[in-house]
């Protein structure tokens, strides 16, 4: 569809600066921008675009200040990221849904699915397993035995719900992701490690977006939690039992051991490490490779390195780190010379 920047500008509230009838009809970054293209710039690193972009709208904040020549079209908003994703959105929102069950796909006579569902073919769905309303499932996606999904939820080619597992309602689950298979839960004896049966579910509650290739581990017992809004990034590993707060967000790579109860609007960045069996306050941020190897009790901390500490700290630990093979000389030839100061007073003695 084909908007003008007038319309743009009424639907974000934002102000225009050029000219109100241009055409936009696709979004583009600022550096590949293209006439007929709406970009945005946030991220001032990219400012030097501005006056070379091609593309016809660009969305800026209210405060930017032009330091050039530009030929786009500028819409000034309070915030351009957050603007350029309300409109991402609303894009996306517009394209038609898929509707109808494929001839290829499998449902169990027993299985429930609601209405204008889109079910892809080799899609198999379990015994006793129940569809919401417009769900979309893409092709090869499996729903286990006595499983559910919720309302408007769309699931990914390849990604598995295992048995009884629970996924809600507007919930995105990108490719190959798991959710459910067994936690990793072994006793050690005489002969080997002998399997405890993961004999729990896995809860996934509304808006929660999971990453292609991410793992959620059933339970033990009762269930593994990941309370609504929260997004999971490609390659995350979630034992069992541990539970997910929510709005809480985590980058690529991370893994959270057994029975870890991670608060809400948490951030962790790519490769965390969390052990099992700790308490992340809510709002704690750790930067990308922080291992946390105990509870965090404080709200709103900030933690990074491993073991994991004081980000402010952590900086200036690094500092010094940098420095330690010249400490080192330092320090040993100023104990060298202490020595011989020693061995000279003892001499005068």
């Amino acid at each position: 569809m084909e908007f003008s920047a007038q319309q743009i500008a009424g639907l974000v509230g934002g102000t225009i600066e050029g000219n109100p009838e241009v055409k936009i009809s696709d979004f583009a970054k600022i550096e590949e921008g293209r006439p007929g293209c709406i970009s945005f710039l946030a991220n001032m690193k990219y400012a030097h675009y501005l006056y070379e972009t091609k593309s016809s709208v660009v969305l800026v904040n209210k405060d930017f200040q032009l330091e050039g020549k530009t030929e786009a079209t500028l819409i000034r908003v309070d915030n351009a990221y957050e603007t350029v994703a309300k409109l991402l959105t609303l894009a996306e929102s517009m394209k038609p849904r898929k509707k109808g069950i494929d001839s290829l796909a499998f449902i169990d006579p027993t299985a429930t699915v609601g209405k204008d569902c889109y079910i892809g073919p080799f899609v198999a769905i379990g015994p006793g397993a129940v569809i919401g309303d417009e769900v979309v499932l893409h092709p090869h996606v499996t729903i286990g035995e006595k499983a559910t999904v919720g309302n408007h939820t769309e699931i990914y080619s390849n990604a598995v719900v295992y048995h009884d597992c629970h996924v809600g309602n507007n919930c995105i689950l990108h490719a190959g992701c798991v959710i459910g298979a067994d936690g990793f839960g072994f006793a050690p004896t005489a002969e080997g490690y002998e399997k405890i049966p993961q004999i729990g579910i896995v809860t996934i509650e509304d808006n929660v977006e999971i990453g292609a290739n991410t793992c959620i581990d059933r339970s033990t017992m009762g269930s593994t939690y990941v309370r609504k809004g929260v997004k999971l990034d490609n390659l995350v590993q979630i034992a069992h039992n541990v539970e997910v707060g929510e709005n809480t967000v985590i980058s690529s790579q991370t893994g959270v051991a057994g029975s870890t109860k991670v608060g809400q609007w948490c951030m962790f960045g790519g490769q965390v490490g969390v052990a099992g069996h700790a308490t992340i306050a809510d709002r704690t941020q750790a930067g990308a490779q922080s291992g946390i190897p105990n509870s965090v009790k404080k709200p709103g901390t900030t933690i990074m390195g491993y073991p994991a500490i004081d980000y402010r700290n952590f900086w200036k630990s690094s500092a010094v780190f940098k420095t330690l093979p010249e400490l080192d000389k330092q320090i040993y030839q100023m104990q060298k010379e202490l020595d011989e100061l020693k061995k000279r007073l003892e001499n005068r003695d």
